[in-house]
C-alpha cells in the first residue's frame, strides 16, 4: 500500500496549530514563537515532510509553472527549444509542463485548457500545423496568464514572440540555387495561414525577383506539412513538362519525403534537382547527399521566450514584444554542384 504524504494539515492536528502557522515556522517566521518553531521543525523532520510546491504555490496564487505547448515532441528542433525554456526558468525558480498538440488543433485547445486548470503562471505556446482559430488564446488572455508564442506565432494577439528572419533565409536560399546553376525553382511550403509559411515563400519570390526569373504559380506547393502531402506535392512537380531543377522546402521533413520521391524517379540530388530545407534537424547531415538547410538558434529562441515569460510575470500586465533571432544557412552536397563541392 501506497505511504500517505504528509500534509501541512497534518502537522498542524498534530500540534493542535493553525495550518498557516505550521508554514510559517517551517520558514523560521519571526512572528512565530521560537519554541513552536522548534516542535514544528522537529515533527516536520520525524515525520519526512516534504512540500508541495503546487499547494503552497496556490496559497500564494503563484504556482511558479510555466505551461509549454508544441506541435510534436520528437524532432531536434522542439526538444532543442524545449531544454533552452527549462535551462531559464530554473535559473527563477520556475518549473515546465509540457504538452503536445500533435498538429491538432483540437488537440492544443485541449492542452490549453488542462494547464489553465493547472493554475500556470505562463504559457509558452509554437502553434499547431492547423490552428487557424485563435479564441483559444483568448480565454488565456482573458485569465490574465502571461502569453509567449515563438516560431509559428500568432500575430493577431498583442502577445510578445520569438521569430527568425524567415524573409532573408529564404531568399538567401534561392539565390544561391541560381548560383549553383538552377533556372526553374519551386518552393514547397505549408498552410497558407501560417506566419511561418507566409514569410518563406516571401523570401522565395523576393529571391526570384532577384536573380530575374519571372514567378510561375504551379512552382509555389501548399502542403498540410505531412510526409504524404509533400510526396504528392514532388510527384505534381516532377511529372511537369518543364519539372524543378530546385526545390526549397519550408521545413526539413518535407525535404526529407522529396529526397524519397526524387529517388523513385531514377533522379539524382544534387545532379538533376538542387535541395534545401529548414530547421537543420539530426537526419540534415546523415541523408546522402548531405542536406543544405537553416540552422535555427534553437537553445536561445527557447531562453528568449522564458524571458518574456518572466518579464510578464514581474512587470504583472502583458507585453507586446518582437524578439527576431539570426539564423545561419549551412550549404552542404544536396544544393551544390559537383564542381562546387569541396572534399
Amino acid at each position: 500500500m501506497k505511504k500517505k504524504r504528509v500534509t501541512l494539515k497534518d502537522l498542524a492536528n498534530e500540534l493542535g496549530v493553525s495550518i498557516s502557522t505550521v508554514s510559517r515556522a517551517l520558514k523560521d517566521h519571526p512572528d512565530i514563537d521560537k519554541n513552536l518553531t522548534k516542535r514544528i521543525q522537529a515533527l516536520a523532520q520525524k515525520w519526512n515532510y516534504i512540500p508541495n510546491p503546487l499547494a503552497m504555490g496556490l496559497l500564494r496564487q503563484q504556482t511558479r509553472v510555466i505551461g509549454v505547448i508544441v506541435p510534436d515532441l520528437v524532432t531536434y528542433f522542439f526538444s532543442s527549444i524545449i531544454s533552452g525554456i527549462e535551462d531559464e526558468l530554473q535559473q527563477s525558480g520556475y518549473y515546465i509542463v509540457i504538452s503536445s498538440s500533435k498538429e491538432s488543433m483540437e488537440k492544443e485547445i485541449e492542452c490549453v485548457n488542462n494547464l489553465l486548470n493547472l493554475r500556470i503562471d505562463g504559457l509558452i505556446v509554437c502553434l499547431a500545423q492547423n490552428s487557424n482559430n485563435r479564441e483559444h488564446f483568448r480565454k488565456v488572455m482573458e485569465h490574465h496568464v502571461p502569453l509567449v508564442f515563438f516560431d509559428r506565432v500568432c500575430l493577431e494577439k498583442e502577445v510578445s514572440t520569438v521569430v527568425v528572419d524567415n524573409v532573408s533565409m529564404a531568399k538567401d536560399i534561392t539565390t544561391h540555387f541560381h548560383a549553383n546553376g538552377a533556372r526553374t525553382l519551386a518552393h514547397i511550403t505549408g498552410p497558407k495561414h501560417l506566419n511561418i509559411v507566409k514569410e518563406r515563400a516571401e523570401g522565395f519570390l523576393k529571391g526570384l525577383e532577384e536573380v530575374g526569373i519571372p514567378y510561375d504559380e504551379k512552382y509555389l506547393v501548399h502542403t498540410d506539412l505531412s510526409t504524404e502531402s509533400a510526396e504528392k506535392a514532388i510527384t505534381g512537380l516532377l511529372r511537369l513538362p518543364q519539372r524543378p531543377d530546385a526545390i526549397l522546402g519550408v521545413n526539413d521533413t518535407v525535404i526529407f519525403a522529396t529526397m524519397k520521391a526524387i529517388k523513385t524517379f531514377g533522379l539524382k540530388i544534387p545532379d538533376d534537382v538542387l535541395l534545401a530545407g529548414f530547421s537543420d534537424e539530426f537526419h540534415a547531415t546523415v541523408v546522402e547527399p548531405n542536406l543544405t538547410s537553416v540552422a535555427h538558434p534553437t537553445h536561445e529562441i527557447g531562453r528568449n521566450a522564458a524571458k518574456l515569460i518572466l518579464e510578464q510575470i514581474e512587470e504583472e500586465k502583458p507585453i507586446q514584444k518582437k524578439i527576431v533571432l539570426n539564423t545561419s544557412l549551412h550549404i552542404r552536397a544536396s544544393s551544390q554542384q559537383k564542381s562546387t563541392i569541396t572534399p
